[in-house]
């Protein structure tokens, strides 16, 4: 299916997984609207885009506020008429251990991961119902499946969005013909792991670097193939892991 025009929101677009399918997105004729806090950043990357013939939107903006997302629908809806999709992205991995008690930690993973999905679908979901139509995409991880050390309230957040993801799917897709993607990746190269404040933590994956991770362009292929989907067609979930990982 021809994603040329479409209309698509990406959280936590200025590196890693939203960069490369902000690039991906708009090669496939898409026009990408991106927001994150980095407004340099978010800029550099459109100025890439434009100069290989794409369409892009910048709208910097923060997650964990509603009144941004809020300005970044009004701003899409002007520019562009609509939206067609959303890809929530934006997240963080401060890993550590539970006894050393990083609870700021645990509110940002929450605020980020799990309310700024749950702000981003807020904000869009009344065009996408007015238009009978359109495709929700949110990033969760293998982390959804499986807990590691370390990851007690990052896996919870993102069982929270691999759940979140499918009570979406029962209630709009039917209705409304909005399409729900969990999008779950093991490790990938990206600045997750530079949130990490726990030495602990940083030794133990000290290990796992030797491993060959995921790109953030495995992803964005992902994500591309599930929105290129016929609409008849809902790809519920993808989990993908790089091959030398084990769980």
């Amino acid at each position: 299916m021809d994603i040329t025009d479409k209309v698509v929101i990406i959280t936590g677009a200025s590196s890693g997984i939203g960069e490369a399918t902000a690039l991906k997105l708009a090669k496939k004729g898409a026009k990408v609207v991106l927001t994150a806090r980095r407004e340099e950043r978010l800029n550099k990357l459109k100025e890439k885009i434009l100069n290989n013939d794409g369409t892009a939107l910048v709208v910097t903006g923060d997650v964990t506020k509603k009144k941004d997302f809020e300005n970044l629908v009004k701003t899409t809806l002007t520019e562009f008429g609509t939206i067609d999709a959303l890809i929530n992205n934006a997240g963080l991995m401060p890993l550590s251990y539970v006894k050393k008690l990083k609870t700021d930690e645990w509110d940002k993973m929450v605020d980020v991961n799990i309310k700024g999905v749950l702000s981003g679908v807020a904000a869009v979901l009344p065009t996408m119902i007015e238009n009978k139509g359109g495709h929700i995409i949110n990033i969760a991880s293998s982390a959804a499946h499986n807990y590691f050390p370390g990851g007690a309230v990052y896996c919870a957040t993102k069982a929270a969005v691999k759940m979140f993801s499918e009570g979406l799917r029962q209630e709009l897709a039917p209705k409304y013909g909005i399409n729900v993607t969990s999008i779950e990746p093991g490790a990938v190269s990206t600045e997750l792991m530079d949130t990490i404040t726990d030495d602990d933590i940083k030794e133990q994956l000290k290990e796992m670097q030797k491993m060959t991770v995921l790109e953030a362009d495995d992803i964005a292929e992902a994500i591309y193939y599930a929105l290129a989907q016929p609409a008849r067609a809902n790809i519920n979930d993808v989990f993908i892991m790089p091959t030398e990982q084990q769980r």
